[in-house]
């Protein structure tokens, strides 16, 4: 992608993003909002983690100083500079920081490995990249110096928790030392290119610009009614959307406090929850299930526990209630979006039949339910989902990817299957995307099955969604052997030869001869996801 952002951070958002989102952004940035916070309440605790927490001036002061060492490093308004790391407070540091001096960031998440890692700084051109030491048993900077070897982009390899010059405490006290003036971005120009497994084996490099992410944050944060210092927790990845925007940015544009989860445990929650006296949470639905499981056993009704967003895996209609009644207060909704339209919907947080049932209140997106012709289809008719609003990504960083994503009227097609009622309430039915969605993780089919079909012993492979109780779904593989039918250890040693993260291993395996095809050949997967489902539910 070359050595800069593939729109530069002076340049206006490309024509297909429709004119009449940007009448919706406002000017201000986080740089602009952080200032205006410790300015008034200095000393307000605004991110808490296992280590350490930030106030307001802490976290601004920390972020200037950051960002003076990187400007004195070499990097220049435009540059991506990426971070691959667990919710530690740290990476609010590096976020704030990389607004000052005017840089693109590249959150990734902690799962992935060579192979995703090397394509993401790749293709986004990214100069530096922030990691850990080592976490979970991972050399993490070990992996970004091998990269650096085969990246010419990558300049630096910074460390989070480690020692050195290029650590991020020494870079810290260095920055403290030097004089530095913010770098004025336009919130139109693009801050992040965040990469999501699509349909295709390539993950595609979500664009969004300081404007879109502020204008979904300021919105749901008061339809959810947040208040002025309310604690969010946060278990969600802060590499991913939706804990990137909740955990990372909510705090500077809504005022309220995150509490970050190193790792999900119901257990830690219900009692964060209680010693925070937390307001909410947005996260995957496997957490309220079992932090509804966790409270029950414990006996903790959490009075104060007033909302929590779910999305990202399938909802069961009997899951909402049965969550809400474990609390005093709880108002657990559903709600839709992606990492291209961030949450299309925001929940019905008043109507608990609505938020069972539906996922959630169109907000701000105009939507349209269209056949394969793009054409309208009846109200309550299923169809795809496609929409366009102000907080829409403003496109891919590859241009091409975005002509066959978004329509010429600006819309953005999720290749998810809904209806949509007179009311405004959206319901998800189904996905054409070939994708799998594994306790909110998107992980994509194709990807997997390129890896298998350089295994010896395989001829074909075919990966798809299958039910799982905790996470929604799972990965199972169809394969096609070459000769003698492949050992399953053999197969999975291969997957992790290959550098993919380990989620995406299969986690079962079916042997076949051949697929259920149409006339063209094509595998009809539906059938396949039919099978396996039925296996499942069968005890086999």
């Amino acid at each position: 992608m070359g050595n800069k952002a593939p729109w530069s951070w002076l340049e206006t958002p490309p024509a297909h993003h429709v004119d009449h989102a940007k009448s919706e952004w406002r000017e201000e940035t986080i740089a602009s909002l952080a200032q205006t916070r410790a300015d008034e309440d200095p000393e307000f605790v605004a991110i808490v983690d296992g280590v350490r927490t930030l106030t307001w001036r802490e976290w601004l002061d920390e972020a200037r100083a950051l960002a003076a060492s990187l400007v004195d490093a070499g990097l220049e308004p435009g540059d991506v500079i990426a971070f691959q790391l667990p919710n530690w407070h740290e990476a609010a540091v590096i976020n704030l920081a990389a607004v000052l001096a005017g840089l693109v960031v590249n959150p990734i998440v902690p799962i992935y490995r060579d192979a995703e890692v090397r394509q993401m700084l790749g293709d986004c051109g990214a100069k530096a990249i922030f990691t850990c030491t080592e976490f979970r048993r991972f050399d993490f900077a070990e992996m970004a110096a091998r990269l650096k070897d085969e990246l010419p982009d990558l300049a630096h390899v910074f460390t989070v928790r480690g020692e050195g010059q290029n650590d991020l405490k020494s870079l810290i006290e260095h920055g403290g030392e030097l004089s530095f003036e913010p770098a004025q971005v336009p919130s139109g120009a693009v801050k992040m290119v965040l990469f999501t497994s699509g349909t295709t084996g390539r993950p595609k490099g979500v664009l969004h610009a300081h404007a879109t992410l502020d204008h979904v944050i300021r919105k749901s944060g008061a339809h959810w009614g947040l208040r002025d210092g309310d604690a969010i927790l946060m278990p969600s990845p802060v590499t991913h959307v939706s804990g990137y925007a909740n955990g990372l940015e909510m705090p500077l544009i809504c005022g309220t406090r995150t509490i970050l989860m190193e790792s999900w445990n119901a257990d830690e929650a219900v009692g964060l929850i209680e010693e925070h006296q937390i307001a909410g949470t947005v996260a995957a639905t496997p957490f309220l299930v079992e932090l509804a499981d966790r409270a029950r056993a414990r006996g903790k009704t959490l009075p104060g526990f007033r909302f929590f967003a779910c999305g990202g895996a399938a909802v069961p209609p009997d899951l909402i209630p049965a969550a809400n009644a474990a609390f005093d207060d709880l108002r657990a909704f559903r709600v839709f979006g992606a990492s291209e339209v961030p949450l299309v919907t925001y929940g019905w947080p008043n109507d608990e039949t609505l938020a069972a049932t539906t996922d959630g209140e169109v907000i701000d997106y105009d939507v349209r339910i269209v056949d394969d012709e793009g054409r309208d289809v009846a109200a309550g008719q299923e169809g795809e989902i496609i929409a366009r609003g102000p907080a829409m990504m403003l496109g891919y960083a590859d241009e091409a990817q975005s002509r066959d994503a978004i329509t010429a009227e600006g819309y953005f097609q999720t290749g998810d299957l809904g209806t949509l009622d007179a009311n405004g309430a959206l319901t998800v039915t189904g996905r054409k995307k070939d994708l799998i969605i594994r306790g909110g993780e998107n992980i994509s089919a194709v990807e997997i099955e390129d890896v298998l079909r350089t295994h010896p012993n395989v001829t074909d492979a075919s990966v798809v969604a299958m039910p799982h109780e905790r996470l929604g779904e799972g990965v199972c593989a169809y394969i096609i052997p070459a000769g003698k039918t492949p050992k399953v250890q053999s197969l999975i040693d291969h997957v992790i030869a290959s550098g993919l993260a380990k989620q995406k291993i299969p986690e079962r395996w079916e042997f076949v001869d051949d697929y259920p095809r149409t006339a063209s050949g094509k595998i009809r997967k539906d059938q396949l996801r039919a099978d396996i489902k039925a296996k499942i539910e069968s005890g086999n």
